[in-house]
């Protein structure tokens, strides 16, 4: 996306990992998010980290506390079925995964498009370093 002159490129990968534990089925959904820019404000001209839905649960709260952005909503974190037998609300399903998908990579692009938002260590956290640091102290970046 362009930004006045500066190019933004955020995109959204998923990769499915699927366990089969003896006890329990699980499919665990990791969005790997890339970052190119050349915006000044990130120290990292490119990037590429792996994030849970939990992840962005974290970011959306954080930017809610600490920033003056309207934060736009997350997608729905699983699919509810009305199926009573159906124990995984449908999870599994690839329709499901690309949704989901979908709407994370609209939400980390509205965030990181917005210029409050490009201030805010938050957000240079969860897009340049490996992990997150949940005991950080909220502030703005220093350019």
């Amino acid at each position: 996306k362009r930004l006045g002159k500066a190019c933004f490129f955020l995109r959204s990968l998923r990769e499915i990992c699927k366990h089969f534990p003896v006890l329990q089925l699980s499919v665990q959904l990791k969005n790997l998010s890339s970052l190119q820019t050349n915006l000044p404000i990130f120290k990292l001209k490119e990037s590429c980290v792996r994030r849970r839905y939990s992840d962005f649960e974290w970011l959306k709260n954080e930017l809610e506390r600490d920033s003056k952005i309207v934060v736009p909503p997350l997608p729905g974190k699983a699919l509810k079925r009305q199926l009573p037998f159906r124990g995984d609300e449908g999870i599994f399903e690839e329709s499901f995964i690309e949704e989901r998908r979908q709407g994370l990579e609209q939400f980390i692009n509205k965030i990181a498009g917005h210029p409050l938002a490009q201030n805010e260590r938050c957000l240079h956290m969860f897009l340049q370093e490996e992990t997150i640091d949940r005991n950080y102290v909220p502030g703005k970046v220093r350019q």
